[in-house]
């Protein structure tokens, strides 16, 4: 399943991005209501699901979605 991104509460701090490690997230070019270019998924079949982005995120705006086996 993977990262899911609420983009009305991203304020773009990167720190999501910067520790995924399957560089699943990116920058996006759009800006939301708050004023900043929120992140996206780039390449969602990378994810592995580790929660790293979600543990990092000071403001609530990634949730990850467990594919249950």
């Amino acid at each position: 399943m993977g990262v899911v991104v609420s983009k009305e509460y991203c304020k773009s701090c990167g720190l999501c991005i910067n520790i995924c490690p399957a560089k699943v997230l990116a920058v996006s070019r759009e800006i939301n209501l708050l004023g900043y270019n929120p992140v996206e998924v780039v390449n969602p079949e990378n994810c592995r699901e580790c929660g790293f982005c979600y543990l990092v995120c000071p403001d609530a705006a990634l949730t990850v979605e467990v594919n249950k086996k």
